[in-house]
């Protein structure tokens, strides 16, 4: 399966469905990003963060902001939730009988994450379990290159987790890492995801942000900024 990248605010987005994504990431290997506008405002900040999203093996829309982005240049693409993503891929990777890691988070989040997978998914193979409250960096990615995990899950807030995995990549070259932000809050179940119906409406950000107030300085202006700078990249495109 070959790749179709299409460019956002100068940055890579690949443009597979759900189900290819999951086949792509299980076929292949290397470093998964699940792109918001949140890390596009930060990659046009750090050349460093921008050159890993450049490089990423593959970069999937997470975010409505990017399906909003995508559609006013004119690309018919879905938003895939990195969390439905994440979540699929272990029990794909699962049921291949492949290892998985697990790096971020509190400890008692990702304690209560491995208990709830196990219960999900007893045949889990898991050779790696790390909190994201570590100073020594080299010591967890030493730990890793020694586990030799198939697939790695990386919860430490972008782009920490990007840059994280991008070391990854250097001493594991045939893991498959991806960030996944809060994914390890709501498979502990300490933070529940929108209902169905918000989900489905693309409105899970906003359900959020009532939930949790203080996302709101996280997402304004960020989202509305980031809407108006495609709208120039599309009107620039036609000049």
């Amino acid at each position: 399966m070959e790749r179709n990248i299409v460019k956002l605010q100068g940055l890579p987005v690949d443009t597979f469905t759900f189900d290819e994504a999951v086949q792509y990431a299980l076929d292949n290997h290397g470093q998964v990003i699940t792109i918001n506008p949140e890390m596009i405002s930060a990659a046009h900040k750090d050349k460093e963060f921008a050159n890993i999203i450049e490089n990423a093996d593959l970069i999937v829309p997470d975010g409505i902001g990017v399906e909003i982005g995508l559609k006013i240049l004119g690309y018919k693409v879905r938003r895939i939730a990195g969390v439905e993503l994440a979540r699929t891929l272990i029990d794909v990777f699962t049921k291949n009988k492949k290892s998985i890691a697990l790096v971020g988070a509190k400890p008692e989040i990702i304690a209560k994450t491995v208990e709830n997978l196990k219960a999900q998914c007893p045949e889990i193979n898991i050779v790696y379990l790390q909190d994201g409250y570590f100073k020594d960096d080299d010591a967890v990615l030493d730990a890793l290159q020694k586990a030799k995990p198939d697939l790695l899950l990386t919860a430490l807030g972008s782009p920490k987790q990007e840059i994280f995995n991008r070391r990854v990549k250097d001493i594991l070259p045939e893991t498959l890492a991806i960030g996944v932000g809060g994914s390890f809050d709501v498979w502990s179940g300490m933070v529940k995801r929108a209902p169905v119906f918000w989900q489905k409406a693309g409105l899970e950000w906003l359900y959020r942000t009532i939930k949790e107030p203080k996302r709101f300085k996280r997402i304004f202006p960020t989202l509305p900024l980031f809407v108006i700078s495609v709208l120039q990249e599309r009107i620039f495109r036609k000049v």
